[in-house]
């Protein structure tokens, strides 16, 4: 394995080409108060298949620079959204008591 910085998100955004919005989350303990923090900080990943959807879980990998904005590729889709392949699966189906 390289060197190269690995995090994982959750896809927030799709509807660019090939590109994706990933939030990153991270929960700390503040160092001087002991409170717990939230943080988060939104990233664009290349996508090249256009295979993530909202809410997918993923795998990014720092890169070198293909935008002005992109630095970050995703490597693996760890995890898709259940819920909507949920309801892609209520809408293919027929409805009952319709006509």
């Amino acid at each position: 394995m390289n060197e190269r910085r690995r995090l994982m998100g959750t896809v927030t955004s799709d509807k660019m080409d090939k590109t994706v919005v990933v939030e990153i989350r991270r929960t700390y303990r503040h160092p001087l108060v002991g409170k717990v923090v939230h943080d988060f900080k939104r990233v664009k990943a290349h996508d090249e298949k256009n295979e993530c959807k909202i809410g997918d879980k993923v795998m990014i990998v720092e890169s070198r620079p293909l935008s002005r904005d992109k630095r970050w590729v995703v490597q693996t889709i760890i995890r898709h959204n259940e819920k909507d392949e949920a309801d892609l699966a209520a809408i293919d189906a027929p409805a009952e008591g319709v006509e």
